[in-house]
Parts: structure tokens; C-alpha cells; sequence
């Protein structure tokens, strides 16, 4: 099975750097799966996990925003902010969601809105990251 090296950097640190199988982002146009020898691409993410399949494993990142190149042997997401699901505390995300929940129901003005719907994708994000769940209420 052919594999890719995708790396995850932010302004503080490389937080990711692997071979793998597959990647699965959500790009601002949707979700997108890249594999080995993609055709060259780059593309704003959406504040969402990234998964990473290396055989029939799976890792998630929550990646708060930026960019990705996918070249023919290799990605690279340039993150505003990323973290490995297995460094999230979950308590901390659930009750960071909590609080952006509460604030998108007050509704004070359009940028604390803004503001709150922010907080809570990458709430959100993080609560997926972990292992997978959506992190959502339905």
C-alpha cells in the first residue's frame, strides 16, 4: 500500500509528521480525501478534524483553520492551531462547547456571534478529534 508523508505545522511547532495511507479533511468546498499521487492542490480548511488512516488505523487532529498543499508524495496543513486527539482533555472541550453554546443563544450583537460560532467549531473539532465522536448534540 502506497503511503504519503502529511505534516501538520503551526506557528509555534510541527505538531504532526507521518506516513500514511490516506488524509480526510473538510475543505471550505467540502470534504476531501487524498490519497498517494493526488493532483497537486491547495485549499482553505474549515475549522474540523483531520484524519489520517496509516493501514487500518486511524488518527484524528483537530485543526483549527489554515491551508493545504497536497503535492504528489506529500501534505502539508499550514494551521492557525492543531493538536493531536490524544492530547485533548475532553472535560475541558465539552465544557469549552458548553460556553459557546450558551453565547450563541444570547446573541448580543453580530461579533460576540461571530465570535461564539468560532469557539465552538473548534470545540467541536477537538471533541471529534478525541476518537471520532461528532461532539454534537443531535
Amino acid at each position: 500500500m502506497s503511503t504519503m508523508r502529511l505534516e501538520i505545522v503551526t506557528p509555534e511547532r510541527k505538531v504532526y509528521e507521518k506516513d500514511v495511507n490516506m488524509v480526510v479533511v473538510k475543505g471550505v468546498a467540502g470534504e476531501l480525501g487524498i490519497l498517494p499521487n493526488h493532483i497537486p492542490l491547495v485549499t482553505p480548511l474549515k475549522v474540523a478534524p483531520v484524519k489520517a488512516k496509516i493501514g487500518d488505523k486511524e488518527e484524528y487532529l483537530a485543526v483549527h483553520g489554515g491551508f493545504m498543499e497536497v503535492r504528489k508524495d506529500k501534505v502539508v496543513i499550514l494551521a492557525e492551531a492543531a493538536e493531536l486527539g490524544s492530547d485533548i482533555d475532553v472535560s475541558r472541550a465539552r465544557l469549552a462547547k458548553e460556553r459557546a453554546e450558551r453565547r450563541l443563544e444570547q446573541k448580543q450583537n453580530d461579533l460576540n456571534a461571530r465570535r461564539a460560532e468560532l469557539a465552538l467549531a473548534r470545540a467541536i473539532s477537538r471533541l471529534e478529534a478525541t476518537g471520532g465522536g461528532n461532539g454534537r448534540e443531535d
